[in-house]
């Protein structure tokens, strides 16, 4: 185990890398000027004294090649330094921790609306007996797949904000205002994790060790809960961990459609300015989040199944 775990520290920090190195190159061969636009204030703003862009540059380095300023912000990002951000002069550390919280709170409650949504889904589609309720019930996660996220939350904002007057429409107002948000950024989620789970419900009911639990007289409620979902859950498993970077990522759209301040509102205006220190330590914090929540899931696998274990590389010489 012990060697399982450094060889997959060794991956992650792979896909660290992987992940500023793309942001970086990506960002610098970007049309525009990030210079131009922070001393201009923007993209479309009049020009600027030449000299006073010639400083800029060199203030944040970007007067130097392109692979010098590679390895000059690699550098410092592996000690946790990612610069000042072109567009405030904030510390790109202090700006993410500034915008984290909310994030963090919106991702966290659509991660659980959604495994409780897509589980209790599954669940209940793959138990009932009646053929005609398991079709519809199946034919929902597909469904909500295919609405736009954008679109669901306007659907949501128009019903339950202008209409009923429920929830607050807009802004980081306290529980209330995490609702709307929350269950838009959890309808995809949930129902990916409603078809994986159902899926592998569906094949773990025919396996032997199920039928052998039915002989022995385990009822069906507890042949189904204790006996098939915990075996059948380890795909779902997966998927959740590869749908939290997707959750961060899809808060950009929903904090901007709620007017939620957050990380993903932070990115989209570091993006809109070429702000290249922002945008990469933004991008390296959602490698982490990926990275740290898969290695999690893969520890967890051997509990759910003691079936799972990592074995030593056998030596035939």
């Amino acid at each position: 185990m012990g060697r399982y775990v450094l060889r997959r520290l060794a991956q992650a920090v792979g896909v660290l890398w992987a992940a500023y190195t793309v942001s970086f190159f990506v960002l610098e061969f970007l049309p525009g000027d990030p210079v131009s636009a922070m001393a201009g204030g923007g993209l479309t703003s009049s020009p600027v004294d030449p000299a006073e862009l010639a400083a800029l540059r060199a203030e944040y380095g970007f007067d130097k090649p392109i692979v010098v300023q590679y390895f000059d912000y690699l550098g410092r990002a592996l000690v946790g330094d990612f610069g000042d951000s072109v567009a405030t002069g904030r510390s790109v550390t202090g700006t993410i921790a500034a915008a984290l919280p909310p994030t963090l709170q919106l991702t966290a409650a659509a991660l659980v609306l959604a495994v409780l949504f897509g589980g209790g889904l599954a669940v209940a589609a793959t138990y009932t007996s009646r053929r005609w309720l398991r079709h519809v019930l199946l034919s929902l996660p597909p469904l909500a797949i295919s609405i736009p996220s954008f679109w669901a939350g306007l659907m949501l904002v128009q019903l339950l904000s202008f209409r009923i007057r429920l929830f607050p429409a807009f802004g980081n107002a306290g529980l209330a205002g995490l609702v709307l948000p929350a269950i838009t950024l959890a309808i995809p989620t949930g129902a990916l994790i409603a078809q994986v789970l159902a899926k592998s419900l569906l094949s773990t009911l025919d396996a032997p060790f199920v039928q052998t639990a039915r002989a022995k007289g385990a009822s069906r409620i507890r042949v189904h809960l204790r006996h098939a979902l915990r075996s059948a859950s380890l795909p779902a498993l997966t998927i959740v961990g590869l749908l939290v970077g997707q959750l961060v990522a899809s808060a950009v759209v929903i904090e901007t459609v709620f007017s939620r301040n957050g990380l993903g509102r932070v990115m989209a205006g570091a993006v809109s300015v070429q702000d290249i220190p922002l945008v990469q330590g933004v991008v390296v914090f959602g490698a982490f989040v990926f990275v740290v929540v898969n290695l999690i899931v893969d520890l967890i696998y051997p509990v759910l199944d003691p079936r799972i274990v990592v074995a030593r590389p056998r030596s035939y010489a």
